[in-house]
C-alpha cells in the first residue's frame, strides 16, 4: 500500500537520524547512526562539529531508510537539530571556521567577562536567554576577539540547521527558533537586537532573512538529492531548534507546562506573554521563541536524573545494569512518604558564591539506601514545585496539569511523587519522537496537506498515562522542606532513566 510521508533529518548530539512520518504523525520508518563532536586540532580540549561527517551520516541514514519506504510518496524534507551552534560562511556558503560545539569550553571566559560589553541582567531582559557559556553570543564574541579577519570577511552566520539547509537548497536563511536560542534577539520583537549587536560590534546583515517553521526554504538540489537517494526538487521546509518542536509535538496546549525529564529537567511552557524582567532573578531561567509566531517558551532547568544516577553509583554500583533501576524503585517504594525523616537537598553542583551544597539531613543508623533514593526523588519533586511556581510568575499562567516527557517519565514512582507533591495531575505521553513529530507536522502544513500545523496536530492519536494526586498528598503537603535553589550550569545532553 502506497503511503504519503515526509522525511525529518534530525541532527542530535548523540545520534543522526532520518525518519519518515505519515500525515497522522506515525513514524513509519527510521534509520540511526551515532554522532559525536571532535577535538579541535588547535586545542584538544576544544570541541567542533564535523559538518561533512554529519551530511555523510544523513546520506547513509536516508539510504538505509529508502528500502522501507520505496513504494511511498515523499512530500518534503525538513531539518531539526540542537540550538546555538553555527559558523561563519562566505558568499558560496563555505565555512570560514568550523562549527564550535556547545560542549566546547573556549567561551567560558567570554561569558565570565560579558560585563565588559553589557551587563548579564540587561542581556537577559532583552534576549530572554540565560547565562550559558555555549550561547551563540559568546561564540561570535570569541571569533571577534580571536579571528576578527574572519568576521570581517564573512558573508553570513548560519546556525547549524541553516548550514544543512544551505547544502540542501543553496539558500541562505535563519531558522527563527534557532535565532531564539542565540542570546542575540530582542525576544519580545522577535528580531535581532540592535542594542546587543552594537555592543558586541556585529552587523545585523550578518544574519540572513529569518524563516518561520513551516516556510518553504527551497527545493532539494540535484547533487545532494543524489547523495541522499531522494528525488531532486523536493520542497525543503524550515524547522529548527529541537526543543521547540518537541513542545509542539508533545501536544501541549497554551499555558500547559511541559517537563522534559532526563539528566537535566527542563520545565517550559507555550505562552503568549512573558515577564522577561523577572528572568535575571532566577538562575537557570531562559525564554526562547516558540515554534509558532507571537508565542514564547519561558523555562527553567536543573540537574535531575543526573542526581539519581549519582545515587545509583553510590549505593547500587555493583548491581546488574539491566535490573538495577527496577531494584532501586522497588526499594524506594518500600519506604513510606517522607523517607522516615531523611531529606535531600539536590544541589549537588554547589554554589560557592552562596556557600550552598547538596546532601542529606535526618539520616540515622536505620537509614538504608532506599531512604537515600526516595529522599532524592522527593527532593527533586519539591524542586519542581518551587520552579513551577517561578515559571507561573514569569509566564503569567496557572497550572492545571503537568505534561511529562523524556527518559525520567518512565519512572512510575517518581511520577506519582511529583503528582502528590504538586497536588496536580501529571500526564505522561506515550510518544518518544516528540521533536520529530513536531517538525513533521509543520512540514505537512507546508505541503498543503493541512491548513495549519495545528490542524495537522489534531490528526495525531495522542496517548497519555495519568498520575493523580493520591492518598499521600496531604502528608507531602504537611512536610516542611528547604527547597534547593536552581543552579547555574551548562545543561548536559542525554537522558538517564533512574
Amino acid at each position: 500500500m502506497k503511503r504519503d510521508v515526509v522525511i525529518v533529518l534530525d541532527c542530535g548530539a548523540t545520534n543522526i537520524r532520518a525518519i519518515a512520518v505519515d500525515p497522522q504523525g506515525v513514524v513509519v520508518a527510521k534509520a540511526v547512526l551515532p554522532n559525536h563532536s571532535q577535538p579541535d586540532p588547535a586545542n584538544p580540549q576544544w570541541q567542533l562539529w564535523p559538518l561533512e561527517d554529519i551530511l555523510h551520516s544523513f546520506a547513509l541514514c536516508c539510504r538505509q531508510l529508502l528500502p522501507q519506504i520505496q513504494q511511498d510518496k515523499i512530500h518534503a524534507v525538513t531539518v531539526t537539530t540542537f540550538g546555538v551552534d553555527g559558523a561563519l560562511v562566505d558568499a558560496k556558503g563555505k565555512m570560514l571556521y568550523p562549527i564550535i560545539s556547545w560542549k566546547c569550553p573556549r567561551t567560558v571566559a567570554v561569558m565570565e567577562n560579558i560585563a565588559s560589553y553589557m551587563s548579564a541582567e540587561k542581556l537577559q531582559q532583552i534576549s530572554g536567554i540565560g547565562q550559558f557559556s555555549f550561547n551563540t553570543l559568546y561564540k561570535l564574541i570569541w571569533l571577534q576577539e580571536n579571528r576578527p579577519d574572519l568576521v570581517e570577511q564573512a558573508h553570513a552566520w548560519l546556525f547549524i540547521s541553516s548550514l544543512i539547509n544551505h547544502r540542501l537548497t543553496g539558500e541562505f536563511t535563519t531558522d527563527r527558533t534557532m535565532a531564539g536560542t542565540s542570546q542575540l534577539l530582542d525576544v519580545k520583537r522577535e528580531q535581532f537586537s540592535p542594542t546587543i549587536l552594537q555592543k558586541i560590534g556585529i552587523q545585523a546583515d550578518l544574519f540572513p532573512p529569518m524563516v518561520a517553521a513551516g516556510d518553504i526554504i527551497g527545493q532539494l538540489l540535484p547533487d545532494i538529492a543524489a547523495s541522499l537517494g531522494l528525488p531532486a526538487g523536493l520542497p525543503v521546509i524550515s524547522a529548527g531548534h529541537d526543543t521547540q518542536f518537541a513542545l509542539f509535538g508533545s501536544g501541549a496546549d497554551l499555558d500547559q507546562p511541559v517537563l522534559s525529564s532526563g539528566t537535566w529537567e527542563i520545565l517550559m511552557v507555550r505562552t503568549p506573554q512573558v515577564n522577561t524582567a523577572l528572568l535575571p532573578q532566577f538562575a537557570g531561567s531562559t525564554c526562547e521563541l516558540d515554534s509558532c509566531p507571537r508565542l514564547f517558551n519561558p523555562g527553567l532547568q536543573w540537574l535531575a536524573s543526573g542526581v539519581l544516577e549519582w545515587v545509583r553509583q553510590l549505593y547500587w554500583h555493583d548491581a546488574a545494569c539491566a535490573d538495577v533501576y527496577r531494584r532501586m524503585i522497588s526499594e524506594a517504594e518500600a519506604i513510606s512518604p517522607g523517607a522516615d525523616g531523611v531529606r535531600m537537598d539536590c544541589n549537588l553542583l554547589g554554589n560557592t558564591r552562596h556557600n550552598l551544597s547538596g546532601g542529606w539531613q535526618g539520616v540515622s543508623l536505620s537509614s538504608g539506601r532506599g531512604h537515600f533514593y526516595r529522599s532524592a526523588l522527593e527532593g527533586l519533586a519539591w524542586q519542581l514545585k518551587d520552579n513551577l511556581a517561578v515559571l507561573e510568575r514569569i509566564g503569567e499562567f496557572h497550572t492545571k496539569e503537568l505534561l511529562l516527557v523524556g527518559g525520567g517519565s518512565r519512572n512510575a514512582l517518581w511520577n506519582q511523587i511529583k503528582a502528590d507533591v504538586l497536588n496536580l495531575p501529571v500526564k505522561v505521553i506515550d510518544e518518544a519522537e516528540t521533536t520529530v513529530l513536531g517538525a513533521a507536522l509543520f512540514a505537512w502544513h507546508a505541503t498543503g496537506y493541512y491548513a495549519s500545523a495545528e490542524e495537522a496536530r489534531a490528526q495525531v492519536n495522542y496517548r497519555y498515562q495519568y498520575y493523580q494526586p493520591g492518598d499521600q498528598q496531604p502528608l507531602y503537603q504537611a512536610l516542611t522542606h528547604c527547597p534547593p535553589p536552581v543552579t547555574e550550569a551548562m545543561p548536559l545532553k542525554g537522558e538517564c532513566h533512574a
